[in-house]
Order: structure tokens, then C-alpha cells, then sequence
């Protein structure tokens, strides 16, 4: 009995030691695994590069009235980038003051003789600050541009016979599209610089703001007010863009 009782006991330790030990845990260490884009080019640190060309309308505000324009852009680099430009814009001259006819409500210019419609087409370079300093949804940019520029003359009024006793005739004041026909284009080489801003993290589409300063001197001159002459055009600009990104 003694025997038997220290085989079975024997028997249960070499049973003990050849069953496997559970399975300890594997240190796995600590690893981050990172992939990159398929098409590294669409990442999103180059997303703007992607959108190189743009087209757009210009408005403009100024002493001589209101602007509008339009222009296509093409970035070279992310800095750098041209243009062409097209603006339509009035042109006043000194001393002129607007008046109503207090019995017909038409409004009047004394003493002035033509209108001026200013059309610079300018090549256009604009240079992008502070690119790596400031925001994307703000993009400052330094511009120049020249090229050639209409000036479009046509006659303000015209002398009509009167029956206005001493005298024989009187002036009176031709209708705006009506002159066009009647007006004479002269041609001079101008140019601009500004400064501005786009708006907004899209790059499809451009939102601008820009003031910018339009030198056009016409060494001929044009006479606008009776017994003057104008023989530099421009000024000072507001310039409001629109545009689209492909």
C-alpha cells in the first residue's frame, strides 16, 4: 500500500513536469507604421500646386468712377505668377463738377467738351509674401504690369441753333452711348503697381482685393474741359477680383 501510494505520487510529477507551461506573453514593441500617399503630388501641403491657371473679373472704384475688367493668371512657382488683364474704365478731369437742371433733372458738366474711356491691356507679374510665415487663406502679393492703352475720346455736346435772343446757338449734352459712335481712339503705353491680397483656404476659387496705381501719360493731350488739355490719365485704383482656379 505504502509502495503504491509513492508510484502514484511519482507518476503525478512526471505527468506535471511534461505538460507544457502556459504560453507567456511576446513583448511586441511599440511601432507606428506610416503610409504614404499613393500620389504623393496630391498631399496636402500640395494641394495649391495642383490649380496653376485661373480666369476672372476685375471691378474697380476710383476718383473717375467705376471699373470693370477681366483677366486670365498662370503660376509658375508658388511665388511667382503672370498675367493679362483687360480694364475699361472712365477717365474725369480736374474741375469738374456735376450739376442738375433743376426743370428737367438732367445732370450736366459746364464747360466740358469730351468723355474718356481708359482701356490699358497689361502683362501683368505678381509676387506672392510671406508664403511660408503666414496662413494660406491670406496671400499677400506685391504687382506690376504695362502695355498698350486706348484712349477713347467722343464728344461730350454739341452747338445747336437757338432762338434765345443774342445768341445763335446753344450747347447740348449728347447721350453717352449716342457719342461712342461720334469718338476717335488714341493709343499710348501705360503701366500699374499695386499691392493686395487672396482671400480663402479654396484655391478653386480667388478672391482678391487690391489698390494699385495707374500711371498713362498721352504727350498729345486731349482736350476734356473747354481750353485744356489732359495729358496724363490713371491715378489711383480699388481693385476687386473674382475668380475661378482650373
Amino acid at each position: 500500500m505504502k509502495n503504491a501510494l509513492l508510484g502514484l505520487i511519482l507518476l503525478i510529477l512526471v505527468i506535471s513536469s511534461a505538460s507544457p507551461l502556459p504560453a507567456q506573453p511576446r513583448f511586441v514593441p511599440d511601432t507606428v507604421i506610416y503610409f504614404s500617399p499613393a500620389k504623393p503630388e496630391l498631399s496636402a501641403g500640395s494641394m495649391s500646386t495642383l490649380l496653376k491657371q485661373s480666369w476672372g473679373i476685375d471691378l474697380t472704384i476710383s476718383g473717375n468712377g467705376f471699373g470693370l475688367g477681366g483677366y486670365y493668371r498662370k503660376e509658375l512657382t508658388d511665388d511667382i505668377a503672370l498675367a493679362i488683364s483687360l480694364l475699361i474704365s472712365d477717365v474725369k478731369a480736374e474741375g469738374e463738377v456735376e450739376y442738375i437742371n433743376q426743370y428737367t433733372g438732367q445732370t450736366f458738366i459746364p464747360n466740358k467738351v469730351n468723355r474718356l474711356l481708359m482701356l490699358p491691356l497689361f502683362a501683368n507679374i505678381q509676387y506672392r509674401l510671406f508664403k511660408d510665415d503666414i496662413m494660406d487663406n491670406f496671400r499677400p502679393f506685391l504687382s506690376a504690369g504695362a502695355g498698350p492703352t486706348m484712349i477713347f475720346v467722343s464728344p461730350y455736346s454739341r452747338l445747336i441753333p437757338t432762338t434765345i435772343p443774342n445768341y445763335q446757338f446753344q450747347e447740348e449734352q449728347i447721350d453717352f452711348f449716342e457719342s461712342l459712335k461720334y469718338g476717335k481712339a488714341h493709343y499710348t503705353f501705360g503701366s500699374y503697381v499695386g499691392l493686395g491680397a487672396f482671400f480663402g483656404a479654396s484655391h478653386e476659387s480667388l478672391l482678391g482685393l487690391s489698390a494699385r496705381y495707374y500711371f498713362v501719360p498721352f504727350s498729345k493731350g486731349v482736350e476734356v474741359m473747354r481750353g485744356g488739355s489732359v495729358k496724363t490719365f490713371g491715378g489711383f485704383y480699388i481693385n476687386i477680383s473674382f475668380g475661378s482656379s482650373y
